[in-house]
């Protein structure tokens, strides 16, 4: 009877070092695949759009409000149109200034609400059951936080259909987001560092706002990022608290309370029309909303990585 020798244990079957090997190289293949199926997609979405926008993307397109006629747009039209063209003016400026209400409202609510529930609060069941509903919140359809809005903001508290039920209705949409995006930040800031700081002698808060903080910046501007990418999109909460479809001024930017136009009301208005030149006109609102997007992206990105250490 043979005695087993000391390199028996590292044996290892040819074959199924082989079978991991492909298995590795499959699921390898399976991400490359799910990763082009997204670019793709996004690559023919966009030139789609771009194909149906251009040469209706005009300077004066950005700067006039819109008209009910297909032919003000029209470029080849602009010398010979007794007014003036037809843009998506108001619609921009309404929709940065929604916007911009909405991310202050959700950096002070939604990253405090996540400091507290993260840095204060006791792990109770209370807490849990807190937790896990904010979770679950972030998964519900935007219509029904529309028509929370609507009975909240426009109507139980009298706002109107005004920019600041929009910005409230939209703080409400993304604001379980930016929680548990900001929950998950602070908890990835090492406990030693925290008690570092409390062995320096500070206090609870000053260890929050000089170490915690700027530690979990990078990962509290990935949530706030991705919510507001969210938010400036969205049209059926502003539809519900009644945002215009159509304005003719931008909206008075002192005045939060009074009414205001955005750009997927507009460009939802110009989809739906009958002619087929608004196609054009919608196609060319979509990419000056993208646009936007994409620079608000730009400055949330760069103070993230300002901050990233």
């Amino acid at each position: 009877m043979s005695t087993p020798t000391e390199t028996d244990a590292f044996e290892v079957d040819d074959s199924s070092i082989e079978r991991m090997r492909f298995y590795g190289r499959l699921f390898l293949g399976a991400c490359i695949v799910a990763t082009l199926v997204g670019i793709v997609a996004l690559i023919a979405l966009v030139f789609d759009v771009v194909v149906e926008a251009w040469g209706w993307l005009t300077w004066e397109f950005l700067t006039h409000p819109p008209s009910y006629l297909a032919e003000h747009y029209d470029p080849s039209n602009y010398g010979d149109l007794p007014t003036g063209p037809g843009g998506i003016y108001p619609a921009i400026v309404g929709s940065i200034y929604l916007i911009a209400m909405t991310a202050v409202f959700t950096l002070v609510l939604g990253v405090g609400a996540a400091i507290y529930l993260e840095e204060y609060a006791r792990d109770t069941k209370l807490t849990s059951f807190i937790e896990a509903n904010i979770a679950n919140l972030a998964g519900v359809p935007s219509i029904v936080y529309g028509l929370l809005g609507l009975a909240l903001f426009v109507r139980a508290m009298g706002a109107g259909s005004s920019l600041l039920a929009g910005a409230l209705t939209l703080t409400l949409l993304i604001l379980p987001i930016v929680i548990v995006q900001t929950q998950e930040a602070l908890r990835a800031v090492p406990d030693s560092m925290r008690q570092a700081s409390y062995g320096t002698g500070a206090t609870k808060w000053q260890t929050i706002r000089n170490v915690v903080l700027p530690e979990a910046i990078p990962g509290i501007m990935t949530g706030i990022i991705l919510s507001l990418s969210r938010a400036i999109g969205e049209t059926a909460p502003i539809i519900m608290v009644g945002a215009a479809t159509s304005m003719f001024a931008p909206p008075n930017l002192t005045d939060p309370t009074g009414s205001f136009a955005a750009m997927p009301m507009q460009i939802f208005e110009w989809a739906k029309a009958p002619e087929d030149d608004f196609q054009h006109i919608a196609a060319a609102g979509i990419i000056v909303l993208l646009t936007v997007l994409l620079l608000m992206n730009a400055v949330a990105i760069y103070i993230r990585n300002k901050y990233d250490r």
